[in-house]
């Protein structure tokens, strides 16, 4: 494929991303961070979009893998070669990993972030250190074994948006140490800040969605008590009373609340593989059905549903999970098997088939006497 080919394929794939990161339904993702008793460290995440599939792969990155970042005038910026192997799930093209892990446990991933970013602008004479906002993850995870190392390197280089057109996003890295950042970049300006609570949505900005936890001051888990209000005596009517109140709509702020309360009310189980499956459980509350982001009269996406799919990250035993829209079995790549100085690149789809399996009960009969 000759040159005038790439860019020509760049420049369409640079337009399919803009229609795919502007205006469009059920653009969400919701993050929360877990940890067991044995000190497994582990994060969580939903991807929402309801407008089209998003053909979501699995790529096995080796070490030594080059890449090279796309331009929104279609050319080639910068090129960069991962120090580490990982394991990264895509959206809509297999060079955009949306959320991964790599073999030091160093976990990557990006949150839509719509109307509060803004990346710097696009300089032609700086391509050698321009990277697109949905590429960083994959260069990041190829960069990076700690979270004490993505601000230095995120410095040295210019994020840019693929298109001026889509959305910006906000991003989350985590390690084992269980030390967690989040980037977002607003007036050109890379902003770094410690996510100690470990839950991301997406708008507004993280110090926001802090603060507005504070309206929920009254939560707390279990039930309330009963109260005497003159001659009438109010009682619950079950249990959970405690967290009347809390918000149920899909937007990121509502989300986040729920997040939030949900992981910090969550028993710290044993093992890493129930506190795997747990997070799993949480996230499952987050998941929205694909007709609710669609007006009366509009026609919803033939996907069956607005959450496309779940991962969830042990970054202790490096292993990455995931289930699907269209498959809730859980299935895992585990780092720890995968030799990344001899694995050879390869990307694959999320399903194998687009369909939930369904396990047939054979039911015993026994002959009449």
């Amino acid at each position: 494929m000759n040159i005038a080919m790439n860019r020509e394929r760049i420049l369409v794939l640079v337009a399919a991303v803009a229609a795919l990161w502007s205006a469009s339904p059920g653009r969400a993702c919701t993050g929360i961070t877990q940890h067991a008793a044995d000190g497994t460290r582990i994060v969580g995440r939903t991807i929402e979009w309801g407008g089209t599939n998003l053909h979501s792969r699995y790529a096995i990155v080796p070490r030594g893998y080059e890449q090279c970042s796309f331009l929104p005038d279609g050319g080639k910026g910068m090129t960069f070669k991962a120090r580490y192997g990982y394991v990264g799930l895509s959206v809509e093209n297999e060079a955009f990993v949306a959320e991964g892990i790599n073999e030091k446990g160093f976990s990557a991933g990006l949150f839509y972030f719509p109307a509060y970013g803004e990346y710097p602008a696009y300089d032609s004479t700086k391509k050698a250190v321009t990277i697109t906002d949905l590429q960083l993850v994959s260069w990041i995870l190829g960069q990076c074994a700690t979270v004490d190392e993505v601000e230095p390197a995120i410095r040295g280089v210019r994020v840019v948006a693929i298109d001026p057109r889509a959305s910006t996003v906000h991003w989350r890295f985590s390690d084992p140490s269980g030390r967690q950042i989040v980037l977002e970049i607003i007036g050109g300006e890379p902003r770094f800040y410690e996510n100690k609570l470990g839950v991301l949505t997406n708008s507004p900005g993280l110090e926001w969605q802090l603060t507005n936890l504070n309206n929920y001051v009254n939560l707390r888990s279990g039930s309330a008590e009963s109260l005497q209000l003159d001659s009438l005596r109010l009682s619950p009517f079950g249990a959970g009373s405690g967290f009347l109140g809390l918000p149920g709509d899909v937007t990121p702020p509502s989300r986040f609340v729920r997040a939030a309360f949900y992981q910090a009310t969550a028993p710290v189980l044993p093992t890493s593989r129930e506190a795997v499956m747990q997070t799993f459980r949480i996230l499952s509350s987050f998941e929205i059905p694909i007709g609710i982001e669609f007006a009366a009269g509009q026609k919803p996406t033939d996907i069956p549903s607005a959450t496309q799919w779940t991962a969830v990250a042990d970054m202790t035993h490096r292993a990455i999970y995931y289930n699907t829209m269209y498959n809730s079995a859980v299935r895992c790549i585990d780092l720890s098997t995968i030799d990344f100085g001899k694995v050879t690149y390869q990307s694959q789809p999320l399903d194998a088939v687009q369909q939930q399996p369904i396990e047939m009960i054979t039911i015993k009969q026994s002959s009449k006497r």
